[in-house]
């Protein structure tokens, strides 16, 4: 049984290694999209090439997450978390040392598989850790303080390309990672589950990987009107059939035949999970458009400085970490889908707001009240939306029905930033015309919007309140305090290993 307690000294390191290796995965996550400019232009990068500096990092992350924690219950948590930490800082130097766009490409997609192992690895680390009784306070400070990093994240960004340059964006992870495995090694416990046994289900996370990554390129290619055609349409067909493969291999698996399923299709079962899950590709998908194109349009069009257009998305990290617990104690009590419709009806207006971001905007009178409004309504809408995805699933399988959902939104994003921006005109080196970029960004708000709009719609006909109310206490998320916007927040699995 675990044992450790939150306030002795190992309890105390056990959440600084874990709080610290998954807030650089946060932290890299965020900074990246506001050093974008300065990698187009020392890269010579076109719009698609940004696309995939973003996306390559996403696809492998969703695709081989819900692998990463069942290697971490088989091999040892805390071994697969310090490979992960360790995989995730060689990446980086990668990354940093890239000098081309092909190059950062290809090291963003080895990040995203440390990414995949550290992320579920560190939630793993504290369930598996501490005493029953402090599993949740340690699991709320750990979604709390993940949420700082992911509000620093962009001013962070900011200054280091405008002081040092955007190779730092990806260099300053590795002193933070080896703060975080010679912590890991000296004081935090080493844990597995003795009842994970039979082979991985390795088979379905490569064609996640790969349905996405053609999908993906597809998306991305097609609207630019150069290049191979066959290959884009060759890579559109591998995709489709990869996720064809993967749904009928996940439904074997689910079976009982073979490995144990990566994605249980069991839990889709459930009426209220599938349609909240539907929800979250809706609304992640815009709401990734929208953070990635946000910082490029202020730097780009409304001539801000890396750093101010870093900070101009403060306001909405700072919202959600202040209100996310009051959405989801609300929610508790009303049920979820008033909270969540009028929070994306107020998100989508607060994009229809950002929408109109131009080349003479004031961030005190243009920006910030834009932010604020988006992040306000978005307060509204991710805790209730945890909420409901853990209690439309058995008590035991909360970690999956979690991981579930995360990887969905991630994935959501992963193909919305492929396809939107080059529908809306954003191609080739749009970034240097900063009036095309201008049009374009405003019609991707716009669609994006629409995209928020109809997720206020699903949650309305589709969401019930009774889910929620009737669940069990022990249902009830444990990452209470939180700053999902690239994704809802990773809960654990309720059962005590």
């Amino acid at each position: 049984m675990p044992d450790v307690r939150l306030s002795s000294p190992t309890g105390r390191w056990v959440l600084l290694a874990t709080v610290l290796g998954s807030g650089v995965a946060m932290l890299d996550a965020t900074v990246v999209n506001v050093a974008l400019p300065a990698i187009a232009r020392d890269l010579d990068a076109t719009m698609a090439g940004l696309q995939w500096t973003v996306n390559a990092y996403t696809l492998t992350l969703a695709g081989f997450i819900l692998l990463g924690g069942s290697l971490g219950d088989r091999y040892g948590r805390r071994r697969v978390f310090v490979i992960g930490v360790a995989w995730f800082a060689a990446a980086s130097l990668l990354c940093a040392a890239a000098q081309d766009v092909y190059t950062l490409v290809a090291a963003r997609a080895l990040q995203g598989i440390g990414g995949a192992l550290l992320t579920p690895g560190s939630l793993a680390l504290i369930q598996a850790s501490f005493a029953e009784d402090d599993r949740p306070r340690a699991v709320g400070a750990w979604s709390g303080l993940g949420g700082v990093a992911g509000a620093v994240g962009p001013f962070v960004g900011g200054w280091l390309v405008e002081a040092a340059g955007w190779r730092w964006v990806f260099l300053v992870n590795i002193p933070l990672a080896v703060v975080v495995i010679a912590v890991a090694v000296r004081h935090v416990p080493e844990s597995a589950d003795p009842r994970a046994h039979g082979r991985f289900d390795v088979l379905g996370a490569v064609l996640a990987a790969v349905a996405l990554a053609g999908v993906t390129y597809a998306l991305t290619e097609a609207p630019e009107g150069s290049g191979n055609r066959a290959l884009v349409w060759g890579t559109a067909v591998v995709g489709v059939v990869a996720g064809t493969l993967f749904v009928m291999v996940e439904r074997a698996r689910s079976n009982g035949r073979g490995p144990q399923a990566m994605l249980p299709l069991d839990v889709f079962r459930s009426r209220q999970f599938s349609a909240v899950n539907l929800v979250t590709f809706v609304v992640y998908g815009g709401m990734g458009v929208m953070f990635f194109l946000l910082v490029l349009n202020l730097q780009v069009v409304s001539q801000f400085s890396p750093i101010a257009a870093g900070t101009a998305l403060l306001p909405i990290t700072v919202l959600m970490l202040l209100l996310s617990a009051r959405a989801g104690a609300l929610a508790q009590k009303v049920g979820p889908r008033l909270p969540m419709t009028v929070g994306l009806v107020v998100a989508a207006a607060g994009m229809l707001m950002v929408s109109r971001i131009g080349a003479d905007a004031s961030y005190l009178t243009g920006v910030l009240p834009a932010v604020i409004v988006f992040g306000l309504g978005l307060s509204a809408v991710v805790a209730p939306l945890t909420a409901t995805v853990l209690a439309s699933a058995d008590v035991g399988h909360a970690g999956v029905a979690s991981g579930v959902n995360n990887a969905v939104a991630r994935a959501a994003g992963l193909l919305a930033v492929a396809a939107i921006p080059p529908l809306t005109g954003l191609t080739g080196n749009a970034y240097n015309d900063p009036a095309a970029f201008s049009d374009g960004f405003a019609l991707s708000m716009v669609i994006c919007a629409g995209l928020l709009a109809s997720g206020a719609v699903l949650t309305f006909f589709m969401v019930s309140d009774d889910a929620l109310r009737a669940a069990p206490r022990e249902a009830e998320p444990q990452c209470t305090s939180h700053c999902g916007v690239g994704s809802p927040p990773l809960e654990p699995s309720r059962e005590t290993r």
